[in-house]
């Protein structure tokens, strides 16, 4: 069978490997359907994801169809699943507080182990959730960065009524717009692409910001009399939008970081201490599939149609290049395997 490995820094490639067999840890052979390109699978190819090793098969957005099951299980052989894609100990701290998302050592899915993208893989079936065969693969595609949503704003303790800045309207701060407009908040989000901006507002944005001309402070101010945004959750995962994430919160207010940026921002103690700010990051998700496929199941995710490009496996190149060459193009790029 056929898999796209990155074997070093912006080197993918095709490799023909033998599809696996599941067996009592990894009971249960999936056929793939879809895999989405994720910013962290660039940043692998790419070399700049400090989590990942190398060589690897990439891809952690992943739907496909079960294959063949080892022994007893809830699954059966042609449901639709969606992979989780963390493993956690267990044992650790994190785990214990029931926060496997960052376990101490946590394994995850086309980062730490080889993903989804090849044409089988195995996986123990508490990784595999089952979607409704009614719902379309190009939709259940988007139920992992929907996850990430789901995460975010549940760390920002929405709350109906509140104010809620999203910095970034690339796919995660879609997928933490959706999420956000679940509930009843007013969504404020920023960008310096007006295309983005535009579908955002299609998407359920009350206000869109070009900071490409606006200051994101004295806008903030405007719309809130000046009393700053309940929640703000940094997407954009830069100094700078970490540093405007605070500057813009209420007092009470949540900050959300997402970023994985090592370098150091310039925070100051006065609006932190002032407005007893909460700040908290958001990783990957804790316990979010199952509501977000229900949603996606009733029909809430109907108009997100966030997938812009498919691509063959053979053209996963490309796929990357285009999207590295064009990010303002591409909303979601997908691997499609027949």
């Amino acid at each position: 069978m056929k898999a796209a490995r990155v074997i070093d820094k912006n080197e993918i490639v095709i490799e023909e490997i033998d599809k696996p067999v599941p067996d009592e840890n990894k009971n249960i052979l999936v056929r793939t359907k879809k895999v989405g390109i994720c910013g962290s699978d660039r940043h692998i190819l790419h070399g700049t994801n400090p989590l990942a090793t190398i060589p690897r098969v990439v891809g952690h957005e992943v739907v496909g169809v079960v294959e063949e099951v080892y022994g007893k299980s809830e699954l059966n052989v042609g449901d639709h699943v969606v992979v989780e894609p963390i493993t956690p100990c267990g044992e650790c701290y994190a785990c214990k507080k029931d926060r496997p998302n960052v376990c101490q050592n946590l394994v995850v899915f086309g980062v730490h182990e080889d993903g989804g993208m090849r044409e089988f893989f195995i996986a123990n079936e508490k990784q595999l959730h089952k979607v409704h065969q009614d719902v379309p693969f190009e939709k259940s595609v988007l139920i992992e960065p929907l996850t990430i949503g789901a995460q975010a704003t549940s760390r920002g303790d929405l709350q109906d009524g509140d104010t809620v800045l999203i910095q970034g309207a690339g796919p995660i701060g879609l997928c933490i717009l959706k999420y956000a407009k679940l509930k009843d908040v007013t969504v404020y989000i920023s960008d310096l692409d007006q295309s983005r901006l535009d579908y955002a507002k299609k998407q359920g944005a009350d206000v869109a910001i070009n900071v490409q001309n606006l200051d994101l402070i004295e806008e903030i101010n405007k719309l809130t009399d000046g009393e700053g945004v309940n929640v703000s959750i940094d997407a954009v995962c830069m100094p700078k939008t970490f540093e405007l994430s605070i500057d813009v919160a209420s007092a009470a207010g949540r900050v959300v970081v997402l970023g994985f940026d090592e370098k150091p921002a310039n925070i100051t103690q006065m609006p932190i201490t002032k407005n007893e700010l909460t700040i908290v990051g958001s990783r990957l998700q804790t316990y979010k599939f199952k509501d977000v496929i229900e949603n996606m199941e009733q029909h809430k995710f109907d108009d997100f149609d966030l997938v812009t490009h498919q691509y063959d496996l053979n053209q996963v190149k490309e796929a990357f290049q285009f999207i590295d060459e064009h990010p303002d193009q591409v909303k979601k790029a997908i691997i499609n395997f027949n």
